[in-house]
């Protein structure tokens, strides 16, 4: 089996309408998600013991409650699988920053684990594996850009211009409960249409509310905002800005306040854990040769 690792790409929202709250509690929304070249890098091995352990990862998230162990228990029971798994995980995404860590993260398991253990599911299965543990869990399961509705699972892939975005971390970490949770959010959007959001794009409804409870992203915008179009992205604490270069994405993180981080990334249309599949699938029929 290839040890190599396998990558979580993150994700941006290009926009986020919220468009009422379900009778279960979650919210119909309209989104645009933008896969970026940054990613978590995960290091998974077969145990023989049946044990699912995360011996790496994110300092700030116990191993019992990391998403990516909760997925590999799911898809152990769901394959009946006798074997287990050691998971490494490299954080490079932001926690709680709106940018789907977590969520990849958990994706990633279940799309390596699914070839590791040889259980051969097929992708709209683990998806709906993955829709059991979050909201964007299916969209890093397919490896899409995607337009996305209902409570952003239902997908069609989108390919996007390419760009390069300016983000930045005021470092104010953002619950997604506490925002959808907040009486203030508006829940009334109109529904649009990709050739609409195309043509005349769209906003964060989630963007009020987060920066009105935390003054760091109200600063991080207008700061961003003097040099280019910005944005909150997701319900996190992380605002970007699109430019057509990288250069001009660089530059426009020149002269970031102290205490802030600031980082440019590449559009994606396709995840680069598609590209890890296929090569573990290519090496593994060299070896059956």
């Amino acid at each position: 089996m290839n040890p190599a690792p396998w990558p979580a790409p993150a994700k941006l929202n290009l926009f986020l309408h919220v468009l009422e709250r379900r009778p279960d509690g979650y919210h119909e929304i309209q989104t645009a998600f933008q896969l970026i070249d940054l990613a978590d890098s995960l290091t998974i091995l077969p145990r023989e013991d049946g044990a699912i352990v995360r011996p790496e990862g994110a300092a700030e998230v116990p191993p019992e409650e990391d998403l990516c162990v909760r997925a590999a228990r799911r898809l152990q029971a769901e394959g009946q699988v006798r074997r287990g798994a050691e998971i490494r995980v490299a954080k490079r995404i932001p926690i709680q920053g709106g940018m789907g860590g977590g969520s990849s993260d958990a994706a990633t398991t279940l799309v390596a684990l699914n070839e590791i253990w040889a259980l051969r599911l097929p992708v709209a299965r683990l998806a709906g594996i993955g829709r059991e543990l979050g909201a964007d869990v299916p969209l890093f399961v397919y490896g899409h850009s995607a337009w996305a509705e209902g409570v952003g699972d239902v997908l069609t892939p989108l390919d996007l211009p390419p760009r390069h975005f300016a983000i930045v971390l005021p470092g104010a970490g953002v619950s997604t409960a506490e925002v959808f949770q907040a009486p203030e959010l508006t829940r009334n959007s109109a529904k649009t249409t990709i050739r609409g959001f195309l043509k005349a794009g769209g906003r964060n409804d989630c963007e009020a509310v987060v920066a009105a409870r935390h003054p760091r992203v109200a600063e991080a915008l207008a700061w961003l905002r003097q040099r280019g179009a910005a944005q909150l992205t997701g319900t996190g604490g992380c605002v970007f800005s699109a430019f057509a270069d990288e250069r001009s994405a660089r530059g426009a993180l020149a002269g970031l306040p102290p205490g802030w981080s600031g980082m440019v990334a590449r559009g994606l249309d396709r995840s680069p854990l598609q590209e890890r599949l296929a090569a573990e699938r290519s090496s593994r029929a060299s070896a059956s040769e």
